[in-house]
């Protein structure tokens, strides 16, 4: 067992069976796992405004696509100076290389928390009453290649979960382009006039950057599959909750992040103050026309 989770571990186990106890005249024998998805959905909701900062940050990314491709034209043999600029570029437009990434990154701790609860037998020095309970006859603390295996009434709904999991991650990745989560890479294959990169040629920080945004976007659905085979069935079902709740929350904040863009004020809009021709210098002015002595004015 990690013991530095030990505390955490503790504190998700009471949080866990409060919620079970609460949710059990409702859902009876399912009210752990229904627990489990409560949970879930929690701390989704606290991460809620971390993912929006996200999703804002991918956005800008997309609009700033065309520019990233200028400057890597610009500064080809300068990668310093390149960087310098890529830099200024995102601190304006409030984003990173890497936006996106963190909502991801942060919820590992979570998912390693729920398969330690339900590996460990005992929590705080007391048995754990969490691995009495099952979804479907299968214990929440079962493994799909233990036990009575993967042809087992057990395994069935592994393969359940399995099945749904896999048609999230499938959504997930063929709705990824319309919601702006692949990346720069995607953006920037459709900037016109981009010389390809040639093999074996270093790549700047910033395509580095999009390729593991493009890459994270295409294999995290699909490779949930294969880690909720080795995780707990409880384990799995957080990461089937936080998968559907991911795609949710996506066309959600995409819809508010463009509604949000597109209620921002214009340069010089809604302050007051109309555009004005600018006036011509003095430079472009004709020179007055002088009279001379015994001609009138």
């Amino acid at each position: 067992m990690f013991a530095f989770l030990g505390v955490f571990v503790a504190a998700a186990y009471h949080v866990v069976s409060a919620s079970a106890s609460i949710l059990a005249p409702l859902f009876g024998g399912l009210a752990a796992a229904a627990a489990i998805v409560l949970v879930t959905v929690a701390v989704r909701l606290t991460l809620m405004p971390l993912s929006y900062r996200a999703m804002r940050g991918m956005d800008a990314q997309a609009r700033v696509a065309p520019q990233v491709q200028a400057l890597q034209r610009k500064h080809a043999g300068h990668p310093d100076r390149l960087q310098r600029e890529l830099t200024a570029l995102y601190q304006a437009e409030g984003t990173s290389m890497f936006a996106g990434c963190l909502p991801l990154l942060v919820q590992w701790p979570v998912l390693s928390v729920m398969t330690v609860l339900f590996r460990s037998p005992k929590v705080g020095g007391t048995a754990n009453s969490l691995l009495t309970h099952n979804l479907f006859g299968a214990s929440l603390g079962s493994h799909w290649l233990g036990g009575a295996g993967p042809l087992s009434a057990q395994g069935a709904v592994f393969a359940g979960l399995f099945l749904l999991i896999a048609g999230v991650g499938w959504l997930s990745a063929r709705m990824a382009p319309r919601l702006g989560t692949p990346g720069l890479a995607g953006a920037a294959a459709a900037v016109p006039g981009r010389p390809a990169q040639a093999a074996g040629q270093d790549s700047t920080p910033a395509d580095q950057a999009s390729r593991i945004s493009a890459g994270l976007a295409r294999f995290i659905p699909y490779a949930t599959v294969i880690l909720a085979a080795f995780l707990p069935l409880a384990a799995g079902l957080y990461l089937l909750t936080t998968t559907a709740w991911t795609l949710g929350e996506r066309i959600l904040l995409r819809r508010a992040v463009r509604n949000g863009r597109a209620a921002e004020p214009r340069p010089g809009a809604g302050s007051g103050e109309a555009r004005r021709t600018p006036r011509a210098s003095s430079g472009d002015r004709p020179a007055p026309r002088q009279s001379r002595p015994g001609q009138g004015a």
